[in-house]
C-alpha cells in the first residue's frame, strides 16, 4: 500500500492537488477488477459523479467562447466529452500509469484500454470534486483538457472531404477512397487512407488514428496541392 500511496501522490502534485481526503484519490484509480480481488470500493460511483462535472465544465466553457445556437453547443459538448476525447485527455499525462487493476484485467491489457482510461479520468475529476470543489477541479481541466478545446475551436471546418467533393462535382468527377493499409497495436491503430479521382488518377493520402481521420487527412493533402497549383499557374500569369 506504501508504494502504491508514493505513487499516487505523484499524481495529486503533477496538478498542484492537496487531498483532505486521499482515500477519493486511492478509489478514483480503482478499477473494479482490483477492487473485487482486494475487496475495496471500485471508482464507478465517482465516474458518475465525474461525468457530470466535466460535462458542465466543458458546457460553461463552451458558453464562454463561442456564440452559437443550444444545439450546435450540445454537439460540440458531445464531441469534447466523448470516450476518445476523455481517453486522449487522460493519455497525454499518463494516467494508465496509476490506475490499480486486477490481474486479470492487467494480463489482459486492460492498462491501454480506452474505455478503463477514459472511466478514471472521469472518476479522478469526480474524487477532486467531492474533496475541494469544482474550482480545484479546473486545476486539471485548464491544464489538458481546455487546451485541445481551444485548438479545436480555432481550427478551420475539418470536413474536408465535404470541400473536396464540392470542389470537383462541377466537372461530374467521381471521388472514391480506399484505405490502403493499416498498422500498430489494437488499441493504437494507424490508418492510411488514399483519395482517387474517376478510380485512376491518385490524387492524395492521409493517416489517421481512425479510418474517417485518415480519409479526411487525404482529402485535407489533396485540397493542399490543388491550392498551390492553382497558386502557381497564377504566379505564372
Amino acid at each position: 500500500m506504501i508504494p502504491m500511496k508514493n505513487k499516487l501522490k505523484e499524481l495529486e502534485q503533477m496538478f498542484n492537488l492537496n487531498f483532505d481526503n486521499f482515500d477519493l484519490l486511492v478509489r478514483s484509480m480503482t478499477h473494479s477488477s482490483y477492487a473485487n480481488e482486494n475487496n475495496t470500493k471500485s471508482n464507478e460511483r465517482l465516474e458518475f459523479i465525474g461525468d457530470a462535472v466535466i460535462d458542465l465544465a466543458v458546457a460553461r466553457y463552451l458558453f464562454e467562447h463561442i456564440n452559437e445556437a443550444e444545439g450546435v453547443l450540445t454537439k460540440k459538448r458531445a464531441q469534447e466529452v466523448c470516450e476518445h476525447s476523455l481517453y486522449m485527455y487522460a493519455k497525454s499525462f499518463r494516467l494508465e500509469n496509476f490506475i490499480l487493476l486486477g490481474k486479470g484485467e492487467e494480463k489482459n491489457g486492460g492498462r491501454q484500454k480506452p474505455a478503463v482510461i477514459a472511466d478514471a479520468f472521469e472518476a479522478f475529476l469526480g474524487a477532486i470534486f467531492l474533496d475541494k470543489g469544482l474550482e480545484e477541479v479546473y486545476k486539471v481541466l485548464n491544464k489538458v483538457v481546455f487546451p485541445v478545446i481551444r485548438n479545436n475551436l480555432d481550427m478551420e471546418d475539418s470536413d474536408y472531404k465535404s470541400k473536396l467533393q464540392e470542389l470537383v462535382q462541377s466537372d461530374k468527377r467521381t471521388l472514391s477512397y480506399h484505405i490502403i493499409s493499416e498498422s500498430g497495436p489494437a488499441h493504437e491503430r494507424e490508418f492510411v487512407a488514399r483519395v482517387t479521382m474517376d478510380d485512376e488518377i491518385i490524387m492524395g493520402e492521409g493517416t489517421g488514428k481512425t479510418k474517417k481521420e485518415a480519409e479526411q487527412n487525404a482529402a485535407k493533402e489533396t485540397l493542399d496541392k490543388l491550392a498551390k497549383t492553382d497558386l502557381n499557374h497564377n504566379d505564372e500569369v
